[in-house]
């Protein structure tokens, strides 16, 4: 178990790093920051020269990779971090040094314990492209078709889960100081961040959620997932099929190769939509370095590591909740936030209406270009803390990826308006999904699994409540403490006394230090 002051000091560290590039700033002169994070920020610019311009990407990319990673989830929470970080995390770049190939071979070969040549005819030694985790290759297998080699980093599991610890323990003592901090919910923030990175950290996760993903988007035309070649593929390797086509930020060469760029970017958004409300399942990485366009227009996607998902009730209330503000009605979209228990009881569903229309009107009828998204997440962070909204980290992920499918979208048609693309799918999905014959199939359907799990439930009454007889049902036992027991209790109690003293002199001390600072 890491001791506090090894977290203590690792957060001295890289508190040190963000106050060089003025990324402190914000945290010390925000009035909702708890007194004692301000004198720990103090502390860690004591000494320090500021730039006037605090550039947060800059600072979390020389800390390491896991700061990175943890970057990019703040970029989604402007609530947490304040809308000017949000905006700078939003450019914080995923790469790093490349690895040198010989480490990389050497990689490869230990996780399939065989040498590369019996896998590949071929790799390139010069990477495609080197991010925080992981690095991909281009490579030839022995049966001749072309694939991209997705690689892990040399001892990166090690350093994220060395890291992780400390936010973990880092977010705890900060929601435990209550007020604002413990609305925003940290502790559930790093939880998510965890489960995403170390989903991203075993590479069969992510290539399961692309060979899930492509059986669900099948169906959708122009929309395709590159095929695994599960045969050399493991935790810390991925082979995928190789994707030749043009980078979907390159507008210039989607136009010159003919592409119809409103239609491209309709069906972009379509497709997100299909994912998230439809399948509940969408790719949430959707930037623009992982998307391409295909010859024959079709968007093909690539990197699955980070994935989404909702659950039938949220993706109901979601589309319920977009209908509602494309269409004006938001008397339901507040009526589904306290059906959702994402509003307290104790609020009014009129003022909340009222509040939601406030940001809700300004959009409406807009293309993107007119709007400004940063009045819009003002307006609704406001609401949020008006009232008394925790954070749903659930949602956190499909918020990060509906900017992202946006700015791409504007990118490609800066005259598109997404209420308006949005509109008549979600109304078809509502309509399906919550119509009334779609009410009387999910009731027989529930009926009949009920009636179904009848006989077994009887079994495992009788597995429980087994007929009397035989030897005599014996007497119930009292609890004895055992000697070991109690002499372990009692190094416990006066360890917590120890503990307790030395939390009080070390509080003592640190007061009077930062004092001093002050």
């Amino acid at each position: 178990m890491t001791r506090p002051s090894t977290h203590i000091l690792r957060l001295l560290g890289w508190g040190r790093t963000l106050a060089k590039h003025g990324a402190l700033r914000g945290i010390e002169g925000d009035p909702n920051t708890p007194a004692p994070v301000r004198r720990l920020v103090r502390l860690a610019r004591f000494g320090t020269r500021q730039p006037r311009v605090p550039d947060y990407a800059t600072a979390f990319q020389q800390i390491g990779p896991a700061a990175i990673k943890l970057g990019q989830t703040l970029a989604t929470r402007p609530d947490l971090v304040g809308e000017e970080a949000a905006r700078n995390l939003l450019t914080l770049q995923d790469n790093l040094p490349p690895v040198p190939f010989e480490a990389i071979r050497a990689q490869i070969e230990a996780s399939f314990e065989a040498p590369l040549e019996a896998l590949f005819t071929h790799v390139d030694p010069d990477p495609v492209g080197a991010a925080s985790i992981a690095q991909v290759h281009q490579g030839v297998t022995t049966d001749g078709r072309k694939v991209a080699i997705k690689v892990l980093r040399p001892g990166i599991r090690e350093k994220f889960a060395r890291d992780i610890v400390t936010y973990e323990w880092a977010a705890a003592h900060l929601e435990a100081m209550g007020g604002e901090a413990q609305r925003l919910r940290p502790r559930l923030t790093i939880a998510n961040f965890k489960r995403w990175t170390n989903r991203e950290l075993d590479l069969r996760r992510e290539a399961a959620s692309a060979s899930e993903l492509a059986e669900f988007m099948r169906a959708i035309p122009q929309y395709r997932i590159p095929a695994i070649d599960w045969d050399r593929t493991n935790g810390r390797v991925m082979t995928i099929e190789w994707v030749d086509g043009i980078k979907i930020s390159n507008v210039e060469a989607l136009r010159a190769a003919g592409h119809d760029l409103p239609d491209l970017a309709r069906r972009l958004v379509l497709a997100f939509l299909n994912q998230a409300i439809s399948a509940g399942f969408f790719h949430a990485d959707m930037h623009q370095g992982n998307l391409f366009v295909a010859d024959d227009g079709t968007i093909v996607a690539i990197d699955f590591g980070i994935m989404g998902r909702i659950d039938r009730r949220a993706r109901q209330w979601l589309a319920e909740i977009l209908y509602g503000l494309t269409t004006g009605n938001y008397r339901r979209v507040a009526e589904i936030h306290f059906e959702a228990q994402y509003v307290p009881s104790y609020h009014s569903v009129d003022e909340f209406a009222t509040a939601l229309r406030a940001v809700g009107e300004p959009m409406r009828g807009k293309p993107v270009s007119e709007l400004s998204v940063g009045q819009m997440l003002d307006g609704l962070f406001a609401i949020t803390r008006d009232f008394d909204m925790q954070t749903q980290p659930h949602l956190l992920l499909l918020q990060k990826t509906m900017v992202m499918v946006e700015g791409i979208a504007t990118q490609l048609d800066p005259q598109i308006n997404m209420w308006d693309v949005s509109a008549p799918f979600v109304h078809s999905w509502i309509r399906d999904e919550l119509g009334p014959e779609a009410a009387i199939a999910d009731r027989i359907k529930q009926d009949t699994e009920t009636l179904l799990r009848v006989p077994a439930l009887i079994r495992r009454l009788e597995e429980m409540y087994p007929p009397k007889g035989g030897a005599p049902e014996p007497p119930p036992l009292p609890d004895v403490e055992l000697v070991w027991q109690r002499r372990s209790s009692r190094r416990s109690r006066w360890a917590g006394y120890l503990a307790a003293a030395l939390a009080g002199g070390l509080a003592a001390w640190g007061a009077g230090t930062l004092g001093w600072l002050q």
